[in-house]
């Protein structure tokens, strides 16, 4: 059945559990606001339907604001009976199940912001607070309205490490109810400066930024006076102070800061290389100016700042090199080489680190490169299944496993693939053609393509059937006289190791699907005579893997042909498989081999296929075994853990945990769906999408391997970090499993 587009599954729809967020909320204007929409908007979008977010937004007396659908309550800051009446309003409603209070002590009335206690007492339902900001050294008021807060919270969120360690020290809060959440930041991909500075205007620029609300206490001025040594070594040299000046500030004394501060750009004659931008920005906005800028410059002048979203996005924005002064947050996000701190109110230690970063373009490169894959933590999406795992702790509002997934999207697909067919490696997420193609994955490719352009009828099936000619064309080109085939093209390993039996596997297994699904007479026929051509060589295989791979391709080819001998073939290659089942396998030890490499359930999904089409149920038996002992080994507390590479798993070794690739998930969940399609067993569909869940944050680092932004895959998870380059291999691995997933949901409903 073919369907015209893509959609967020909708299905297994139950009561909405809520999650109410008390906060500032947008049109008002202020961090504490953008951060709650942003926040409420990635848990909308994580979890919906069975999530929602609401909000109860807080009101200064002399204010009105138009709220979106999503306010559900609105207090008056300074009203003290509002808080208590909102809170037993909230007691009443039965799908509002946790209440998030967004923490800035500005934003509630009372001394400290003390009115948000009684609103605290009055409540019923559990409750979560983020404190955007601890002081230390706190005198008694302040003390006691935050350890009356802890007492009724179930959990503390805070920004940074420092946070926790002062909560605990000058506040005598227990560690056990303090969680760390970084400041959430959109999924922006790596990326030069060189198109967002052609958008602004700035093209030949050296662009250093400063943006956000602006305010006396910003500490701007010592920027400006740190530029007369820097225009003299980079004439080019602009700084952009980019924002209005803060709402409340503007209120009370009117421009005067921003006029003081054009007006010392004059008196140091740098006034040609200072620009103001006096104006709200917007996300997109706000975003192209981060991607312009050389150098983000963080010029608070608060050391006992723990959060700041400038900081966080100028690190996470294409990865950006910044200075900043030292507070709590800046020191540990800009840490271990992530960006350069400035000693406060010191205009000679911003130019000596702006001088150090733009003089070493080396070291820029690598702190950028340090700071991206740090920020990769604090996407919002990344940031929503934290506060999620968080909120679960509490009250279960939902299982972390998503089946909302994300649209199917072709973008990095279709980049990654020239008029020779999918280049094999990435740098981020721009292909780098010196690393040539392979066989694998252009045998891969193909599968997808060919899947795609039979299941949508949009214009991305256009795109996808144009891609299959290309992948087809790949392997007809690495196809030598004989029928075997070369796995590696225009890199150095084509002479050195041509070729690779498994390889060869995938070949004739993408041969074989495109035999049997494709809807275009050319790619079949094409596939078929390739095909044809290579069978011989499918007799001298002893690489495990490859055996498995063929019988998958052997199977489609039967289904479509309806060749005896191919049947033949196929069944002599599943009994090798069970052969070398009952050779190698103990009562410790359910495996084909000695040791767990890469791609290992390829292998039972092959019998679990070969049983479909001869109905042996030898080949259904060790399907079974080998497939549970593998699921016993990688699924651990609730999630899939692949076997690492970093030394795989021999039977009287250790096995390795690191580092985990996207190839070897996106292989268990195609197993899984086989396994479900032969025995209809729900377990093994359930156990598809939780394998699938690892892309979406449902691993041991709990980050998305999916980029949305670009529709990649990183390349592998580690111990600590995630590869961020996006290579072939991750991408279509990725891709063949959504697509793979969603052809089984489509068939479900």
């Amino acid at each position: 059945m073919k369907i015209k587009d893509e959609e967020d599954d909708l299905s297994d729809c139950l009561p909405n559990s809520k999650v109410c967020f008390f906060s500032n909320f947008p049109p008002k204007e202020c961090g504490i606001a953008t951060f709650s929409k942003h926040l409420s908007s990635a848990m909308d979008k994580q979890w919906n339907p069975k999530v929602k977010s609401k909000v109860i937004a807080i009101n200064d007396e002399e204010s009105f604001y138009d709220y979106s659908n999503r306010v559900i309550h609105q207090v008056s800051k300074n009203d003290i009976e509002s808080y208590i009446e909102i809170a037993k309003r909230i007691n009443e409603s039965e799908d509002l199940k946790i209440i998030c209070v967004q923490h800035e002590f500005g934003i509630f009335g009372g001394e400290y912001g003390s009115y948000i206690v009684p609103f605290l007492e009055a409540l019923q339902k559990p409750v979560v607070v983020t404190f955007h900001t601890v002081l230390p050294d706190p005198d008694d008021q302040m003390k006691r309205v935050v350890q009356s807060i802890a007492k009724r919270s179930s959990a503390l969120i805070v920004l940074a490490n420092a946070a926790a360690d002062i909560l605990v020290k000058d506040y005598g809060i227990e560690r056990e109810k303090i969680r760390v959440v970084y400041h959430g930041i959109e999924n922006v991909p790596f990326q030069g400066t060189e198109n967002a500075k052609k958008k602004l205007g700035l093209s030949g620029k050296t662009v250093l930024l400063t943006i956000g609300l602006v305010s006396r206490g910003k500490g701007i001025e010592y920027m400006i006076q740190a530029l007369p040594k820097l225009v003299k070594k980079y004439p080019e040299l602009l700084y952009l102070v980019v924002g209005e000046t803060h709402p409340a500030v503007r209120k009370h004394e009117g421009e005067s800061y921003r006029n003081e501060l054009i007006n010392l750009s004059k008196k140091l004659g740098v006034d040609k290389h200072v620009k103001f931008y006096n104006k709200y920005v917007s996300d997109e906005e706000w975003i192209q100016y981060m991607l312009a800028a050389d150098i983000y410059i963080g010029t608070n002048l608060e050391r006992n700042q723990m959060s700041s979203g400038p900081i966080a996005e100028a690190i996470g924005y294409g990865g950006r090199a910044v200075v900043a002064t030292p507070s709590f947050c800046a020191e540990e996000l800009l840490a271990d080489g992530r960006g350069m701190l400035a000693e406060f109110k010191n205009p000679d230690a911003f130019a000596r680190a702006i001088d150090k970063i733009l003089s070493n373009p080396e070291m820029k490169k690598e702190m950028e490169r340090l700071a991206y894959a740090f920020s990769r933590q604090m996407t919002w999406r990344n940031v929503a299944i934290q506060y999620l795992r968080i909120f679960n702790e509490i009250v279960k509002l939902r299982e972390e496993t998503i089946e909302k997934f994300p649209k199917i999207k072709l973008n990095h697909l279709r980049n990654l693939t020239d008029e020779v067919g999918m280049i094999q490696f990435c740098r981020h997420s721009a292909p780098d053609k010196s690393s040539g193609y392979t066989l694998d994955d252009n045998a891969r490719a193909l599968i997808f393509a060919v899947q795609h352009s039979k299941m949508y009828d949009s214009p991305s099936s256009d795109l996808s059937s144009k891609l299959s000619k290309t992948y087809l064309q790949f392997l007809e080109k690495a196809q030598e006289q004989d029928g075997n085939f070369k796995n590696n093209l225009g890199n150095e390993e084509e002479l050195t190791n041509p070729h690779s039996q498994d390889s060869f596997g995938r070949a004739i297994w993408a041969l074989g699907f495109a035999i049997n699904n494709s809807n275009d007479p050319e790619i079949k026929e094409k596939a078929k005579l390739l095909f044809d051509r290579s069978i011989s060589h499918i007799d001298n295989i002893t690489s495990p893997r490859a055996k498995a791979s063929c019988i998958l391709g052997l199977g489609h080819y039967y289904q479509s042909q309806g060749n005896i001998e191919t049947l033949s073939k196929l069944r002599k290659l599943a009994n090798d498989l069970t052969s070398l089942y009952k050779r190698e396998s103990s009562k410790e030890w359910h495996w084909f081999e000695a040791i767990l490499t890469y791609s290992n359930s390829t292998l039972p999904e092959s019998l679990f296929f070969a049983h479909s089409l001869t109905g042996d149920k030898q080949y259904l038996e060790v399907a079974r075994k080998t497939l549970d002992f593998l699921t016993n080994l990688t699924l651990i507390d609730g999630e899939f853990c692949p076997i690492g590479q970093n030394g795989w798993y021999n039977r009287h070794g250790e096995r390795a945990f690191f580092d985990q690739q996207p190839l070897d998930v996106s292989g268990l969940v195609l197993t899984y769906l086989t396994a479900y399609k032969i025995t209809k067993e729900k377990d093994f569909y359930d156990k598809a999408v939780l394998a699938f869940n690892w892309f979406l944050g449902k691993n041991h680092l709990k980050q998305m391997m999916y980029d949305e932004a670009t529709g990649g895959c990183y390349d592998g998870l580690g111990r600590h970090t995630v590869n961020l380059n996006q290579g072939a291999e991750s991408t279509i691995s990725y891709l063949t499993a959504r697509l793979f997933l969603e052809e089984l949901k489509r068939e479900k409903k």
